[in-house]
């Protein structure tokens, strides 16, 4: 029998603090009952000699300090996991919202997970074709890897985050991929956008879906990146499975942790942020990867709004330090109907070298990359110049050069969100660019290369 305690002496916001409680132990769950009988939950977050700081799951609105009751459970937050939860919505705290049974766990496991051995990690080596030319051609992902989608308010990142469930995959074999995708702090509207689009596209038969909604409880939204991780977690390593986990967004649950902290009193960091924001985001973004020894895999696409499109804020400077590279949303691009509006030139894919070339994408994979990022880049000189002097003070080439930049952003990176290419297909619509330009220009791309692929257009 637990022992319950009527010893709450104050509530503020998400936290209530209990005293005169006896063995309660770090991120240990809590009942509390109210006067009317509601049983809310939270879990402990501080221990002080006698007294036990309980952050909140629900509001603590009603709850009466003199007549509640509090019960500690004796063990952490943790989430029941089966391969039935895949094709099922559940909200931020791993209960189905989708009006299907409950599940019938194989197994419980604390959600804060354990860290990888950095010994037993295997190193990210293959290609996921996200169907992106922008991503797959440019910026390539390779299983194992995280890499962030940087994007601001306003911009399409939910259309993209849509996409990428539904169209990626590992190239080879018949493995088994799966969509983990954690939902936090977004509209009723959002949701109902990605549980629609993914029953619709038949995408949620592999997809495991956690939405937390903006007006659900702060703390839950703590929770729901890591309910999510453990899920993956027990999809890749114990069933095999290649899982691609979406995290969106970010941003709301750094707030949500800067409201706790703020609630706990704690001394601000930069910009009101707890000074562990680093290590925080990093236990989650580090449960990616790959473990030697096991066939399964997860890859992590967190997305995160910059505040004020600002990249220099806390949250993506440091979710730039701990993850691979970053895919950025350009708010100009997307003021001209480009679709996904990926500016190529600041994104970077670190691991992208490690899985392209024969045998993974294609042998000219490496070359015609380089050689798209420098001809766009001189593209957009070009039209600048072109913009600055006019048009007429443009060498021949330099025309060429602009006109490349133009069919580049019309054909290359704008390709709708229901366009799905194989990695065939963009590698052969890049070689049908660089065709615009004349034969030697193509200083990044070997001459055999060159013969093979080049569309014959006649020589300039």
């Amino acid at each position: 029998m637990l022992k319950e305690y009527r010893t709450i002496i104050e509530v503020a916001g998400p936290l209530m603090l209990v005293e005169k409680v006896e063995g309660a132990t770090f991120d240990e769950q809590v009942e509390i009952e109210t006067q009317t009988g509601e049983i809310r939950r939270g879990r402990v977050l501080e221990i002080t000699e006698d007294k036990a700081l309980v952050q909140l799951f629900e509001s603590s609105a009603g709850i009466n300090l003199k007549d509640s009751k509090v019960r500690f459970l004796g063990k952490a937050l943790d989430i029941g996991l089966s391969t039935d939860m895949l094709g099922r919505v559940f909200d931020g705290i791993g209960k189905p919202k989708d009006g299907g049974p409950k599940i019938i766990p194989e197994k419980r496991v604390d959600i804060a997970g354990e860290p990888i051995n950095p010994v037993s990690r295997d190193y990210p080596s293959e290609f996921i074709q996200t169907g992106i030319s922008a991503i797959d051609g440019l910026n390539t992902l390779v299983r194992g890897q995280k890499l962030p989608i940087f994007s601001a308010s306003g911009l399409p990142h939910s259309r993209l985050a849509a996409q990428i469930a539904r169209q990626a995959k590992v190239l080879g074999g018949e493995e088994k991929f799966a969509v983990v995708f954690a939902a936090m702090g977004i509209t009723f509207e959002e949701a109902d956008f990605f549980i629609e689009d993914f029953k619709k596209t038949g995408a949620i038969d592999r997809a495991v879906l956690f939405i937390n909604l903006a007006n659900d409880p702060v703390v839950e939204r703590i929770a729901t990146p890591r309910m999510a991780l453990t899920c993956a977690e027990y999809l890749a390593y114990e069933k095999d499975m290649q899982v691609l986990v979406i995290m969106t967004d970010m941003t709301n649950y750094a707030e949500a942790l800067r409201e706790v902290s703020a609630a706990r009193k704690e001394v601000p960091g930069r910009r009101g942020y707890p000074g562990y924001l680093y290590t925080d985001l990093a236990t989650l973004y580090e449960r990616a990867g790959r473990i030697r020894g096991k066939k399964g895999s997860i890859t992590q696409i967190p997305i995160l709004t910059m505040p004020e499109d600002d990249k220099t804020h806390p949250i993506p400077d440091l979710t730039g330090y701990i993850t691979e590279g970053q895919i950025i949303l350009s708010r100009e691009l997307h003021r001209r109907a480009i679709m996904p509006p990926v500016d190529v030139l600041p994104s970077l894919s670190r691991l992208k070298d490690k899985g392209i070339g024969r045998d993974k994408t294609r042998e000219d994979h490496a070359d015609t990359m380089n050689q798209l990022f420098s001809a766009y880049a001189q593209g957009k000189q070009a039209k600048e110049l072109a913009v600055i002097l006019g048009e007429s003070a443009l060498s021949d080439v330099d025309k060429l050069y602009a006109k490349f930049a133009e069919q580049f952003e019309k054909r290359y990176v704008s390709q709708g969100e229901y366009t799905n290419r194989t990695i065939e297909e963009t590698l052969n619509l890049g070689w049908e660019l660089l065709s615009i330009l004349p034969k030697g220009e193509l200083k990044r791309i070997r001459d055999e290369f060159v013969d093979k692929y080049l569309p014959d257009r006649g020589d300039e």
